[in-house]
């Protein structure tokens, strides 16, 4: 994704927030369907990993900085691959879900959205925020110092709200546990990693 100008990747930004695309010439201003799914993939650094010591801070901010953070904020999960540890390749996980499980598992969550609120929850707005993805007084004041600590913005809050209800969906539970929340924070991998370099280069 890095290899793309900046510029190009910010024409993104509005119909990933709207679905919608328009279009302006001299005579006359579409605006077409255009909601889609989003999947990149980067190297978080010049040199492959942005803390293999080959790269400064600075070189690594450098480089990141081709993406804009409204455009990062627009990613719902940004996750980070990291090195597999020593005996991975060895182990033979024969426990592990097919994807005919895992894509009934996806259908069971999907189903539960629709059935509670009409649509998925990526498409829920502001409001239904609100009603749809409350927490214990506990979990926001975790939620709102996670929020202070990274930086983040109100879009990444709505994100992580919505990411942490699609976890509890898949478990089934009524309501978003405290886990939800901590898992749903770990899928913002860009946010960590730029405040860490961040404070490097500080």
């Amino acid at each position: 994704m890095s290899e793309f100008e900046r510029k190009v990747l910010d024409v993104l930004r509005e119909p990933m927030e709207s679905g919608e695309v328009t279009i302006s010439r001299a005579l006359s201003k579409q605006t077409f369907p255009a909601n889609f799914q989003l999947v990149a993939a980067m190297n978080p650094s010049p040199t492959g990993f942005y803390n293999d010591n080959r790269s400064t801070p600075e070189q690594v901010l450098r480089y990141l900085s081709r993406l804009s953070g409204p455009f990062l904020d627009r990613i719902d999960i940004q996750i980070e691959v990291a090195r597999l540890p020593k005996g991975m390749w060895a182990n033979d996980d024969s426990r592990a879900e097919t994807s005919a499980e895992v894509r009934q598992r996806v259908e069971a969550c999907h189903q539960r959205q629709i059935k509670r609120q009409g649509k998925v929850n990526a498409e829920l707005s502001s409001t239904e925020l609100k009603q749809y993805c409350r927490l214990s007084a506990n979990d926001s004041e975790f939620l709102e110092l996670a929020i202070e600590k990274l930086r983040m913005s109100t879009r990444a809050h709505h994100k992580i709200l919505k990411i942490a209800r699609t976890l509890a969906d898949i478990e089934a539970k009524a309501d978003i546990e405290h886990e939800h929340l901590i898992e749903a924070l770990s899928y913002r991998a860009m946010d960590r990693i730029l405040r860490h370099l961040t404070e490097q280069v500080a």
